[in-house]
């Protein structure tokens, strides 16, 4: 029986070699750092989510540790039969506290706390308006539920049908899919705080202003922000100073807060009450591990007590940008430590990313080319990313590396 689909498997996976859109998996043979070692080699790393350089940070690892002697392992059970300690209710205290909500409630995974969140709360009486380019996981969640759709042009906040110049298909603005929706029972608008490919933030302001005039939720994820983004780290709503005016938060504490795994949604104390009664993620998966908790507990920790981290990252975050516009980069501008090297511009970019990410590796500089289905098509690019944990000498050595690179491919 398998002979026919394994002929077919094998056949797309070869086309997929073929045109550079095989996902390969580097292998990484130490702890998680901006030095790390592959295929025995020390390299520096520049495309982690590991934003505040936490990920093996010495007081979470101690952390880690002491929750592992003193709560175990694992919880072998959901959260409302016997899956519930002391530390995961204190998290989500510390999490609400934290990001300025009334309540919060965890999930193993940032990915399942969005498909988690529509399909109990919205039904086919009620509008979902989701951003053209938000994360896979949003969009998952929004499949789930059977409420009417509408998806905005990214970032677009007007009231017009346009044209998409990429795909000549229409495209709306958020106010123009908020009119259409005012026959529905209820309505949230569906964003990314930090849209993951591009490095670009949600226009925040303008999107808690349209859903006060059309009576809409505003829901958030923040997983490229949450312990970074404004001024003492709180995420999107604080850079845009719309804090206490977005319904629902998720976030994950697999990037800045430790990289670990977990996340959470966080919000209007009702919505999160329902979650625990109706959200299927939660109700069927396994409590998030103890150590985990642990371990973020000491990252949130570390960040209310001091801006440090976050006030590195800006300043190295400026820095690259900077060398990398003066060396003649075609980057996407913004303030975000996701730096997006683009290749559109030049003849067959999926190759040229692929092989210039192997030549910066040789070079001793661990990037990644993300090409379709990851970004649109034509759009390829290597995603930097910055860290805390990066020295000014490393990102010298990294903007050296890429001038190198793209002088002997003759880009620059």
């Amino acid at each position: 029986m398998y002979g026919k689909i394994k002929d077919f498997l094998s056949s797309e996976l070869k086309k997929l070699e073929e045109q550079k859109l095989y996902k390969k998996e580097r292998i990484i043979e130490s702890e998680q750092g901006v030095e790390i070692y592959v295929n025995g080699r020390k390299v520096l790393n520049f495309c982690a989510n590991n934003y505040l350089g936490l990920s093996s940070h010495p007081e979470l690892i101690k952390a880690a540790h002491e929750t592992l002697e003193r709560r175990g392992y694992g919880m072998s059970s959901v959260r409302f039969i016997c899956g519930t300690q002391d530390i995961h209710k204190e998290l989500e205290r510390k999490v609400s506290e934290f990001l300025g909500t009334e309540d919060t409630i965890l999930f193993s995974s940032c990915f399942d706390a969005n498909g988690a969140l529509f399909e109990p709360l919205m039904t086919e009486e009620d509008a979902i308006i989701t951003d053209a380019l938000n994360h896979a996981s949003i969009i998952d969640g929004i499949r789930l539920s059977k409420a009417k759709r509408w998806i905005f042009a990214h970032n677009n906040m007007s009231d017009e049908i346009l044209v998409d110049p990429a795909t000549g298909k229409e495209a709306k603005g958020l106010e123009r899919c908020l009119i259409e929706a005012q026959d529905c029972r209820f309505r949230i608008i569906a964003t990314d705080g930090v849209f993951s490919m591009d490095g670009d933030i949600a226009n925040l302001p303008k999107i808690v202003e349209l859903a006060e005039k059309y009576d809409a939720l505003v829901m958030i994820d923040d997983s490229h922000a949450t312990g970074f983004m404004g001024k003492t780290g709180r995420g999107t709503h604080e850079y845009h100073n719309v804090m206490g005016k977005i319904d629902v938060i998720t976030t994950t504490f697999g990037k800045a807060l430790g990289g670990a795994s977990g996340g959470c949604i966080s919000g209007r104390k009702e919505i999160i009450e329902w979650m625990r009664n109706k959200a299927r993620p939660y109700l069927f998966s396994n409590t998030l591990a103890p150590v985990v908790v642990g371990a973020t507990l000491k990252a949130l920790e570390l960040l209310s007590a001091s801006t440090h981290l976050r006030d590195k990252l800006e300043s190295n975050t400026k820095l690259f940008r900077k060398l990398m516009t003066e060396a003649g980069f075609d980057i996407i501008p913004g303030d975000h430590p996701i730096v997006p090297i683009m290749f559109s511009k030049y003849p067959n970019p999926s190759e040229l990313a692929v092989e210039f990410a192997e030549r910066m590796l040789h070079e001793g500089i661990y990037v990644i080319a993300f090409s379709f289905p990851v970004v649109p098509r034509g759009k390829d690019r290597i995603r930097v990313q910055l860290s805390a944990a990066h020295e000014t000498y490393h990102i010298e050595k990294a903007v050296e590396s890429f001038v190198k690179v793209a002088k002997d491919l003759k880009i620059i």
